[in-house]
């Protein structure tokens, strides 16, 4: 008997890695639920896309940042699917605050969308995954977040968060046969953006690449794919840098 199509929730999977990840999974034989905060049109895009390469997909609009909107947009996808069997928290924001000017709002905004959100939704979908005793959550950390970022205390914090979140899922439900990982990209221009049009950010951290290029959707894409299959099911708990050499 054939097994039933699995599927995916993807936040932030309008464009970027987010849809590079969404057209993955969609290859592998996964449904796709796109999440965008304000840009429909580019998630009816990606819906549209997954669809076309064979599976299911459903657009969920969500401020991941807000508890009751993340509520929501859960019981919806549970409604459409009956099960989210994977969870790629990918969406976050990067605001540049320095320290003493960082207030409590913005320190709960990016706390909220960065790390909260990724419980609020584990804990939505993590009921369906140990009643199949198999599912998959990929969560997203970053170079600066690891090594301190100035200007971004918030977000450093946030994504620290986010790694020990991951940690601890692991260790409680690997048992059960549901993974966590985070994933630390490099430097990823987003759609249209490259290095002549960029200016010097963009060369100097080119510069900075062993590889000598910068990331493509692609690189992260693969890796969440094998992230979410069974083959990746002894990948457990892990922070794995995708950043072409570059030291963190």
């Amino acid at each position: 008997m054939a097994r039933a199509a699995r599927t995916a929730l993807i936040t932030g999977a309008g464009r970027n890695i987010g849809r590079g990840s969404a057209q993955y999974l969609a290859r592998a034989g996964f449904n796709i639920v796109v999440n965008g905060s304000s840009d429909r049109a580019a998630c009816e895009r990606v819906a549209d896309e997954v669809r076309a390469i064979g599976p299911d997909a459903a657009v969920a609009m969500a401020d991941i940042g807000d508890q009751a909107a993340c509520a929501a947009m859960a019981d919806a996808a549970l409604k459409t699917f009956g099960r989210i069997d994977v969870l790629i928290n990918n969406a976050a924001i990067r605001p540049v605050t320095p320290f003493l000017d960082m207030t409590d709002t913005d320190l709960e905004r990016v706390m909220n969308v960065n790390a909260y959100s990724a419980v609020w939704l584990a804990r939505a979908f993590l009921p369906g995954m140990i009643a199949g005793g198999w599912g998959r959550i990929v969560n997203f950390t970053g170079m600066n977040a690891q090594k301190g970022a100035a200007g971004r205390p918030h977000v450093t914090m946030s994504k620290h968060a986010a790694w020990g979140l991951t940690k601890a899922l692991a260790r409680e439900f690997g048992p059960m046969g549901i993974t966590s990982n985070i994933i630390s990209p490099g430097t990823f221009p987003g759609e249209g953006e490259n290095v002549q049009h960029a200016g010097g950010r963009l060369q100097k951290l080119l510069e900075q690449t062993p590889v000598g290029r910068l990331g493509e959707a692609s690189d992260i894409a693969s890796l969440v794919r094998l992230l979410c299959s069974d083959d990746g099911g002894f990948i457990n708990g892990q922070i794995i840098a995708v950043n072409g050499g570059v030291e963190t």
